[in-house]
């Protein structure tokens, strides 16, 4: 009987697609992988972007050095404390953990969210790569919200067509993709804002030379980061900043979205390595585009607002500059298709990853040639945050809540119901937040905390009342062979195939 039943699972296990089962450990990731991953996703064209709206919101250059630092030591701190070890020790996707402990309709519906959310940020980096080489093929500047040239469009399809190709092919070819590119993207972001210091410091006193740190501070704040928006009304202060630099990855370390990856990692403290991406891209990089584009603005005379990543990159780095920003938008881009993928797996199970992914593609090059997306980048990732994050508090209290309090997790799969408290959790968040905005009660920078708790706690409360508290030893002890068969499956794949990258991996 135990070996039929073996059999069984055995054949199920083998008609799932590898990326709705735990990961094999056996095909783990070093640190290198994650380090260059998260450089090369946060090293971004859209990097332009959020340094120029700092300056657009009249950030203080001094509350920009200790907000940045500040809001992304929390980011990191996220990652390395909530997303990293529930990832490892599950070694499943959101997507697949999800589907366990919270039944169908919940995953369907977050899979469709996540997979439109990431579509279209997806489409964003590659419309700011195709914007790239305006200038030279002379196209004019893409300032409607939808396209009014027909080579930009080519350009943009075909830039994006690069980016599904390499996602396709999965998780390897895109950490290795990153890894490449990472390292030079810092360079070169950080070599234009070195080059642009003296235009802005000739710009505030006559002279190009910086001699000292509080010069640096000073002209810094009189001719970037002045504390001022450009209608001179007051900027938005040390609090702003740490909250949009806290916020602006929220979706991935908080709302948990980034288990996908980390389920690859050997060790929880690969967490810390999220920082690559956080100072390197959002700290360094965003207060050398905010120079970059004072600079331009300066040089050009024209209005900040107004200015699109290709010149400032020009400004800056000359032609370089678009390389820069072609690949600085492809790196983001292939990280944000593959969860995208992921999430389209969820709804339509029966396809395998890269099908769906093709899939997402042709919605992402559609979508990629409307330009309007990427100007509001900052808006768009807070605002998911406020819509995604709460699933983080739903599937934290699942793990660890729930456990700790006596109650089963997974309670509603096992009890064979839909689980109720889930949902309600998950929309009781959101409306929190839209009363907090509506009302003007709370920034909005702030309100994927409040909603990540606010999920977590209805959540408990009504799973006690609803099964969690309930004992499943039959469901519990199915799971724990079906694992058994994973492994299982997983050693005889190894054995076939020995685990190169492992090894490769473990070294590195």
């Amino acid at each position: 009987m135990a070996k039929k039943r073996a059999a069984e699972i055995d054949r199920q296990i083998a008609g799932m697609d590898a990326e709705q089962l735990p990961a094999n450990k056996r095909r783990l990731h070093g640190p290198r992988h994650f380090a260059g991953l998260y450089a090369s996703e946060n090293v971004a064209g859209t990097e332009f972007v959020f340094g120029a709206t700092f300056v657009i919101l009249g950030a203080d250059i001094v509350d920009v050095i200790i907000g940045l630092a500040v809001g992304n030591a929390l980011a990191v701190l996220t990652y390395r404390f909530v997303t990293a070890p529930m990832a490892i020790r599950t070694r499943m996707s959101v997507y697949t953990y999800l589907n366990r402990t919270t039944g169908r309709l919940m995953t369907w519906l977050y899979n469709a969210a996540n997979a439109i959310v990431f579509a279209i940020i997806s489409a964003a980096m590659i419309t700011v790569s195709a914007t790239a080489l305006r200038i030279v093929f002379g196209f004019p500047a893409q300032t409607e919200a939808y396209p009014t040239n027909w080579g930009f469009v080519l350009i943009a399809l075909a830039f994006g067509s690069v980016a599904v190709l390499v996602v396709a092919f999965g998780f390897n070819a895109l950490a290795e993709f990153a890894s490449i590119c990472g390292p030079w993207l810092m360079v070169m972001f950080v070599t234009g804002g070195m080059t642009m210091i003296p235009v802005v410091a000739e710009a505030v006193t006559g002279s190009p030379v910086v001699s000292s740190w509080q010069e640096f501070i000073n002209i810094g704040g009189e001719g970037v980061f002045t504390g001022q928006t450009p209608e001179g009304a007051e900027g938005i202060g040390l609090l702003g900043i740490i909250g949009y630099s806290w916020a602006a990855n929220s979706f991935a370390h908080a709302g948990l979205i980034d288990m996908s990856l980390f389920r690859y990692a050997i060790k929880s403290w690969y967490g810390y390595l999220s920082g690559t991406g956080m100072f390197l891209g959002h700290y360094v990089a965003w207060l050398a585009a905010g120079f970059m584009g004072a600079a331009t603005a300066a040089i050009t005379t024209t209005s900040i607002t107004v200015l699109e990543p290709e010149d400032v990159a020009f400004q800056a780095l000359g032609y370089a500059g678009f390389v820069t920003v072609i690949v600085g938008g492809w790196t983001t881009a292939n990280a944000n298709l593959y969860r995208a993928g992921l999430a389209g797996q969820g709804v339509f199970p029966r396809l395998s990853r890269q099908r769906v992914t093709l899939v997402v593609g042709i919605v992402v090059l559609v979508a990629s040639v409307f330009p309007f997306v990427y100007r509001s980048y900052l808006s768009l990732v807070t605002y998911v945050g406020v819509l995604l994050v709460p699933i983080g508090g739903i599937l934290f209290a699942e793990h660890y809540i729930l456990p700790r309090l006596g109650l089963t997790t997974s309670w509603a799969r096992y009890k064979g119901v839909q689980n109720v408290p889930a949902l309600v959790a998950w929309g009781a968040a959101p409306v929190f937040s839209a009363v907090m905005i509506v009302f003007d009660l709370m920034p909005v920078y702030f309100l994927f905390v409040f909603g990540w708790v606010i999920a977590l706690v209805v959540y408990v409360l009504l799973a006690r009342v609803s099964g969690a508290a309930e004992k499943y030893p039959e469901q519990v002890a199915a799971d724990a062979f079906f694992q058994e068969r994973v492994d299982n499956f997983h050693a005889q794949a190894a054995a076939i195939m020995p685990a190169e990258t492992e090894l490769k991996d473990r070294r590195g």
